[in-house]
């Protein structure tokens, strides 16, 4: 045996499961040597939900990063010789017209980002699933790349550390768990065993269903939790004997019933001879919390698996029994069905990357086998570069605010959570019910009797309109289209519109509390600032002037969106939006670290401070009568991006002229605790309250005005995305060497260009209103457009916009399709509808002036 090493550059602390081995792989496939895993197990695990998983892959999902990280780890599978790409079935049963539309989504999600799903008949789904009983369901999605990982995830993962060992860039070892982390002055210093401490510059955790006792001992938690998942097994299935198969049929799922199906193959293999049917549970899920997962001398069968009771998924199972009645016909295998534990996450994504309190700790968890190599590549990538293929906002740890991280709102979102793992079908604007109210705007009551129609972001209540402003449907109804198909009505109000046409003809107020605002001060608050940011902030920079600016990586593409106020000569204060605010603040200070900005405060005010936003034509007038001088407020005396303090109501406000919705106006910050007095002001002088549709959505898209996370995204850069600046400061910046280079180019790669819909009508004679991601095609291939860089493209926003009567779009085109009046297609739940490419760059199709729009 290996002598136990006191010293490591990494240490991997979960090594035996498909995550920790995956991560070690990339790791040294990237140049990194000097590794020590460690698993409270055997390597691979004999505990972990590795070691029981169904190992199947699927990639029918809505987003970039996931259907990149199961297409590369199918891949993956596939060139090790471990994957059998026997395809895969998703049916809709009749009677479920919600799923039957859910297939098709998929269909047109898989062509935005590159997967190969289609939709196929009854009988061809029949003929590929010879046990299904056709009459049964009205339709199927087929899945080519699905299958399964052979002969299992768990003997891949042993592979995989095999191949690292022989190296001589790894050693493991087994049965030694993480008992503490050894932290100074917020670095990681080394991990603690039971065989002594190991010093470390590095740790990864991929302790999988342990992972929040390990975050605990570095004073913070995971929003994650485990949570049963029944899998039972039926048998003899003889159909494959003598075949030396491990899987016969492609994989089956019913997830309007919340499950799925496979055969294990021949009977002469390690579990063949079965039929597996895997449910999960969307009535009462069972969440367990790590600290309660038993050791594995006290399991019966594994610490992840526990007892399964067939009442438990007695209703579920006798509905599966309708769509393939073989299940009732075997023999059902007490013994060898259990409840496995997985993990659910509070809001459906993985917790990956650097803490947000400990520097050189790194988190990969939450990751399910078909993402596990992909997960690997991803954390390696950025553990090297600092960036990694696509955008990672949305796996990336420190997205989380405190109170994310608190106990009961980890428990409450991912009870919530593990009802939708597979049905119903998430709408993209989806809430949740669980883990509201947490922050409420000071005029909430007042919202509340307005009629408020609410949602959340950031734990901010947001009124996305008004029940009270629905008499505007009389004065506008004309120009406000019915959504006749229930998904693009969904979690949207009418009245949204009226309002949005209300303030182009008068003057309204926003809600915009959400905003995650922090203050940088200091002697070095100027020298940080500066450098964060791709625009002039410091410097020369007059004390009360606002810039909008973004953050760039390293590869000088877009990181971050926001607003920067000098309030002082060592004074800054940030706005940025609510989503994208902890991640943010987080870079800041991670980059004052790094940099040697050593004399600066960045402290957190978002429930230090309110915001409410008066836009309008009749903006200034109105707060006119609310100031005491009046004149102060001229166009000449506050000029645009200006930041003055005025009082309303006698409370002192700092004013902000700039808009977000293309009418003049100001945002109105005010300490928190004072913004009713505001509010009732501004309501008394007849200002219209407008809901947050307005300003993030319609009125955004069709000023041509761009969403971090969305619009903005790491694999663009500013000139793509119609955001560059005039000239290059003199100042250096973080990015700017690379930033420039693209900025010389004679031409992009990609414009992010503004599109509207020409016809909007589908199949069955119904207008559509798109939400979500459209794939964007030529007309003349079929095929969704990529630029030289192997991008794609589909709509990153797309909205209806009342003020231009269109639906309309944004999204990155490669050069040569960069043309005004070229006429495109996008495809919305897999039928085609044509699109008009209407600018390029941030050129908007409204204007309170009644400009055209350029190009």
């Amino acid at each position: 045996m290996a002598e136990f090493p006191q010293k490591a550059k990494v240490v991997i602390v979960g090594q035996g499961g498909i995550v920790g081995a995956s991560v070690v792989h990339h790791l040294i496939e990237r140049g990194w040597d000097d590794i020590v895993g460690i698993d409270k197990s055997a390597i691979p695990t004999d505990i972990g939900s590795t070691a029981h998983a169904s190992d199947f892959c699927f990639n029918t999902m809505h987003d970039q990063m996931t259907i990149f990280t199961t297409k590369y780890s199918i891949d993956f599978f596939e060139k090790m010789g471990r994957y059998e790409r026997i395809g895969g079935i998703e049916v809709a049963r009749k009677g479920d017209d919600e799923r039957m539309e859910e297939l098709k989504r998929r269909v047109s999600s898989g062509k935005a980002f590159g997967n190969r799903v289609e939709m196929i008949s009854t009988a061809e789904a029949k003929e590929k699933f010879p046990l299904l009983e056709e009459d049964v369901i009205q339709g199927a999605l087929w899945d080519p790349d699905a299958g399964l990982v052979v002969p299992r995830s768990q003997a891949v993962s042993g592979e995989l550390v095999d191949m690292a060992v022989a190296t001589g860039k790894l050693q493991t070892f087994a049965n030694t768990p993480c008992t503490g982390l050894k932290i100074e002055d917020g670095r990681i210093k080394g991990v603690e065993t039971p065989r002594g401490l190991i010093e470390a510059e590095y740790v990864v955790v991929c302790a999988g269903l342990w992972g929040r006792l390990i975050a605990e001992m570095a004073g913070e938690d995971l929003p994650i939790m485990p949570v049963d998942h029944p899998l039972t097994f039926f048998k003899p299935f003889d159909e494959f004997a003598n075949t030396k198969k491990e899987i016969g049929y492609p994989l089956l799922r019913d997830q309007g019933n919340s499950a799925y199906m496979r055969d294990t193959g021949d009977p002469k293999t390690s579990e063949g001879g079965q039929l597996e049917w895997g449910y999960y549970e969307e009535r009462e899920p069972r969440l367990c919390h790590p600290k309660d997962i038993l050791e594995k001398e006290e399991a019966r069968l594994s610490p992840s698996q526990r007892d399964l009771e067939l009442e438990e998924v007695m209703d579920p199972l006798e509905r599966a029994i309708e769509l393939t009645p073989i299940l009732g016909e075997l023999g059902y295998d007490e013994k060898y069905s259990f409840n496995g534990l997985l993990q659910v996450t509070t809001d459906g994504g993985p917790s990956v990357g650097e803490s947000a309190k400990v520097r050189g700790l790194w988190y990969a968890e939450a990751i399910w086998v078909k993402d596990g190599p992909g997960i690997g590549k991803i954390v390696a990538d950025w553990m090297t570069d600092g960036v990694t293929e696509f955008d990672h906002s949305s796996i990336d740890v420190s997205r989380f605010y405190p109170f994310q991280l608190e106990k009961q709102f980890i428990h409450d979102r991912c009870y919530e959570s593990a009802f939708k793992i597979y049905n119903p079908p998430v709408h993209n604007r989806e809430p949740f019910s669980k883990g509201r109210d947490l922050h409420r705007s000071p005029f909430w009551e007042r919202e509340k009797e307005l009629g408020g129609y609410f949602m959340e972001a950031a734990g901010w209540e947001r009124a996305h309109g008004y029940a009270s402003n629905e008499h505007l449907l009389e004065e506008y109804g004309d120009k406000i289209p019915v959504r006749e198909n229930e998904w693009d009505n969904r979690h949207f109000w009418r009245v949204s519109n009226a309002e949005h046409l209300k303030m182009s003809e008068d003057v309204g107020m926003v809600n915009l509390c959400h905003f995650a605002i922090y203050d940088v001060t200091g002697a070095d608050a100027a020298g940080l600032m500066e450098y964060l940011c791709v625009a002039k902030v410091a410097g020369d920079t007059p004390n009360g002037k606002g810039v909008y600016t973004h953050f760039l990586d390293n590869q000088g593409n877009v990181r971050a969106d926001l607003t920067v106020l000098r309030l002082a000569e060592d004074h800054f204060r940030v706005i940025d939006g609510g989503d994208a605010g902890n991640r943010d603040f987080v870079w800041m200070k991670r980059m004052a670290e790094d940099k040697g900005f050593n004399n600066v405060t960045i402290e957190d005010r978002r429930t230090d401070f309110g915001c409410i936003g008066l836009w309008g034509p009749n903006a200034r007038t109105t707060l006119a009568k609310l100031v005491d001088d009046p004149d102060g407020i001229s166009n000449e005396n506050f000029p645009f991006a200006a930041v003055k303090d005025i009082t309303v109501a006698g409370v002192t406000i700092s004013a902000f002229r700039i808009s977000y919705v293309g009418e003049q106006g100001w945002e109105l910050h005010f300490k928190l605790d004072e913004g009713l007095a505001v509010w009732d002001a501004l309501y008394a002088a007849g200002v219209t309250p407008i809901g947050i549709e307005t300003y993030a959505n319609s009125r955004r898209l069709e000023k041509s005005l761009r969403l971090q996370n969305a619009d903005l995204l790491t694999e663009y850069n500013l000139v793509e995305s119609g955001l560059e600046r005039r000239v290059v400061k003199a100042a250096d910046f973080h990015g700017k060497e690379p930033y420039v280079a693209m900025r010389e180019r004679e031409q992009q790669p990609a414009y992010l260009c503004t599109l509207t819909m020409v016809e909007n009508t589908d199949a069955k004679g119904v207008a559509r209103y798109p939400v979500g991601i459209c794939p964007i095609i030529d007309p003349a291939t079929g095929e969704t457009l990529i630029d030289s860089q192997g991008r794609r493209s589909y709509t990153t926003s797309i909205c209806y916009g009342p003020s231009v009567g269109k639906n309309i779009a944004l999204g990155y085109l490669p050069a040569d399709y960069c043309d005004v009046g070229r006429e495109l297609q996008i495809e919305y739940f897999d039928e085609s509808y044509k699109v008009v490419v209407e600018a390029i760059g941030c050129y908007g199709l409204y204007d309170p002036e009644n400009l055209k729009p350029k190009s």
